[in-house]
């Protein structure tokens, strides 16, 4: 359930093939003016990162047994993406799947493509490989049909090699097949990517489109070493961080030899300010130190978070201050104010990413370069995060990216690296391994923002939505490293510290913010404050939120104008790709147990729809919900979700993706909440924040409508808005009772 840098300059005239000489294949953000400034000729057109990073090596590289490995800068994060990046390129140069690796993100080897975030693995890395591998292939067709002095179109490949027709072979020639590591003579292909490139027809895919099998599930099933957690290095060393008692509480007292009387075989205490950490050989010293600090070193108080009742905090977010603004605004609402269909306003509390392996890097710093593994979700952010951190060269610092269990936005993973990076500083020589605890995670690491959620409509004669008004209230989104230290957990704790909270605003609040409906009249605002909790990306930003309540007050909309569910958004509804969704979610549904239009059957259903950011994945959820009103046991029984993710990759990828996200964000919008008191967060375990259970899992279904013609789309956070909505209304259709403040366990306590 429970994912050095070197300017390039590019040379003019015709593409050249030639050798790498351990060059780096990607380019530069210095590079990227220098591009774009000297020479746009490739223009629109190519996708995604290949723009900024058009080298072919920079995306694939041929091995000597004829294989390809792909490059990606993207990190695995359970969502699919080295799979179907290596579909695209096995389509296009028409090998099997078995002959392609990927190689995922790490500095100085893959692309530069920034995060692995807002589900666009597919439309910027997936067709970056795509037109690459599509170029490749191109180009060694050209260089074969030079050797053997033939036409181009004579040849075809399978499986790596380049074939004569027919067997044909020049008098000049002993071979009438070349692999294509024959063909480059141990060179890489280095021609830059331009338009037009040839690709595959989609008429003559073989993989491209069709379930594939994931080997990363195979390990991971197996208990096989899968993660960064299970990394191992010759005399690796562990570690721990003590965390102060409270955000903004700092080392007053330590007494370092009574640790080491303690504890004999500690190797190092590390001191930075109130940066406390520990080092040791094994990794049961260290967690027995870790605990023995976290009693008898003294710490300052805190600054006091709010003291707030059950069901405040909602009312106490909007007396913060606010920085508001106007995210879209068409026709007049003003009429509003005197005549309204309905009102309502939705929250959702504090959540967090939950990861079920604590965050975890290891670091080692020899000889002034420091090597770092981390699941970070950008490894040259983070690079660039810590060479301002640590006063370093860019160039000095190596980040290989690791997969992590668990993630679903920015956790604790930049954090654990640069935690890892202080230590391997102060303790060189030695690979150290750095893991968080599970109330580490749980306390520290950046929740999503709760939010409020303001709405207000007036519907026409004919039922339909004439004037909308939408206002939320958020904190930040978004305070991934991105260069800037401060963003930098342990960065607010050394000796120096860095301010807590960058200045500004930043976005991802206001993410499905704006109707995906026909209205002709709206407005929509959003108030941005500083809360008084960390924040930053969870899986979907504010489209769960956005998202929940827009569709839950659709669903309240249809019961005030007497229709049903299906047929409002429909109504309300003019583009055909999202009318087929919700057409045929209702044909899945039509003769299930429960009803959208009874209230008191047992159980309800209820459905909802979004278009992810407003210009991705199409997805319409419904939900079976029972609930017992005398023990007030609400249980998802069922999900279904119609899902077009434009031309599929690998369909079961998109259905692992939608499947996870029906049952995460049920477990969101039934039992999760951030809990704190005026001193410190308080739900620092399981029990305390409680998720999901296996044995209250529903059944889910995913319908795919595939559209081989269409541009893809990411999936992996398309079904959490949707998929809140549905339940709470399933809940309304099963017992009359509306939900408008998450989670739905508080409203049933």
């Amino acid at each position: 359930m429970r994912h050095t840098r070197r300017d390039f300059i590019r040379s003019a005239g015709c593409l050249t093939i030639g050798f790498c000489f351990g060059g780096e294949a990607f380019v530069s953000p210095a590079s990227r003016a220098l591009l774009q400034n000297a020479d746009t000729s490739q223009g629109p057109g190519l996708p995604g990162d290949l723009r900024e990073n058009p080298r072919i090596n920079a995306w694939l590289e041929v091995l000597s047994d004829g294989r390809v490995r792909v490059l990606t800068g993207k990190i695995e994060l359970g969502q699919g993406i080295a799979t179907a990046v290596a579909q695209v390129a096995a389509e296009e140069l028409e090998l099997d799947l078995s002959q392609v690796e990927v190689l995922l993100a790490e500095t100085g080897r893959t692309p530069d493509e920034g995060y692995t975030a807002g589900s666009n693995s597919i439309e910027a890395s997936a067709m970056s490989v795509r037109y690459a591998a599509a170029a490749a292939k191109e180009k060694l067709l050209g260089l074969a049909a030079q050797k053997w002095n033939v036409p181009v179109t004579t040849l075809t490949t399978t499986k790596g090699y380049i074939h004569l027709p027919g067997g044909a072979r020049p008098a000049s020639s002993h071979d009438d097949a070349l692999s294509f590591s024959q063909v480059l003579e141990g060179r890489q292909i280095t021609d830059e990517v331009r338009l037009p490139v040839t690709l595959k027809p989609r008429d003559q895919y073989r993989i491209v489109g069709t379930p594939a099998l994931r080997q990363d599930n195979i390990r991971i099933v197996g208990g096989q070493p899968a993660y960064v957690h299970d990394l191992r290095f010759p005399d690796m060393v562990h570690a721990r961080i003590v965390r102060p008692p409270a955000y903004g509480a700092t080392l007053s007292h330590l007494d370092e030899s009574a640790v080491h009387k303690q504890f004999p075989n500690i190797l190092k205490i590390v001191v930075n300010g109130s940066f406390l950490g520990v080092i040791a050989s094994h990794e049961y010293e260290v967690i027995q130190a870790q605990r023995w600090l976290k009693q008898n070193a003294g710490w300052s108080e805190g600054p006091r978070l709010p003291k707030l009742a059950p069901g405040q905090l909602p009312s106490y977010l909007k007396t913060l201050p606010v920085k508001t603004e106007r995210v879209g605004e068409k026709g007049d609402v003003a009429s509003l104010q005197t005549n309204t269909t309905l009102k309502a306003e939705y929250s959702k509390p504090y959540l967090m990413h939950g990861s079920i392996g604590p965050s975890c890097a290891v670091a080692i710093f020899d000889n002034n370069k420091l090597d770092i593994w981390s699941h970070s979700q950008g490894v040259y952010p983070l690079r660039e995060t810590l060479a301002a951190l640590l006063h370093m060269p860019v160039e000095n610092i190596h980040v290989k990216g690791v997969p992590g269990s668990g993630c679903y936005g920015h956790n604790g993973a930049d954090d654990a690296a640069a935690d890892a990076a202080l230590l391997a500083l102060a303790f060189p020589g030695k690979h150290v391994r750095l893991q968080w605890s599970r109330e580490d995670e749980h306390g520290w690491e950046p929740y999503g923002s709760a939010m409020v959620m303001q709405l207000q409509a007036l519907l026409d004669d004919n039922g339909k939505i004439s004037h909308w008004k939408y206002a939320l209230w958020s904190d930040t989104h978004g305070t991934r490293p991105g260069g800037n230290p401060a963003n930098i957990l342990g960065a607010r704790y050394i000796e120096h510290p860095l301010a807590a909270r960058p200045s500004g605003f930043s976005g991802g609040a206001n993410r499905n913010a704006e109707p995906y409906y026909k209205i002709s009249n709206q407005l929509v605002e959003a108030n941005f404050f500083n809360g008084p909790l960390r924040t930053s990306s969870l899986r979907s930003l504010g489209a769960y939120a956005n998202i929940f309540a827009i569709e839950s007050f659709m669903d309240e909309l249809a019961d005030k104008s007497g229709k049903d569910p299906f047929e409002f958004r429909l109504l309300n509804l003019d583009d055909p790709r999202a009318r087929d969704v919700l057409a045929k979610l209702q044909s899945v549904t039509a003769h299930q147990t429960g009803t959208t239009s009874a209230r008191q059957s047992q159980p309800g259903i209820g459905i909802a729809f979004s278009r992810y950011k407003n210009s991705g994945t199409y997805c319409a959820v419904a939900a079976r919900v029972s609930v017992d009103t005398k023990t007030n046991d609400v249980r998802v029984q069922k999900m279904w979700a119609v899902v077009d993710a434009g031309e599929a990759i690998n369909p079961d990828g998109i259905k692992n993706q939608i499947e996870g996200g029906l049952i995460q964000s049920a477990s969101w919008t039934l039992y999760e909440q951030v809990r704190f008191d005026e001193k410190r967060i308080t739900s620092l375990s399981w029990s305390t924040y409680p998720v999901m259970h296996f044995d209250q899992a529903p059944e889910v279904e995913v319908i795919l409508i595939d559209r081989p013609a269409e541009t893809p789309y990411g999936a992996g956070e398309a079904a959490q808005g949707p998929a809140a909505a549905a339940i709470v209304n399933a809940i309304f259709h099963a017992c009359g009772k509306r939900i408008r403040h998450l989670p739905v366990s508080e409203t049933f306590a």
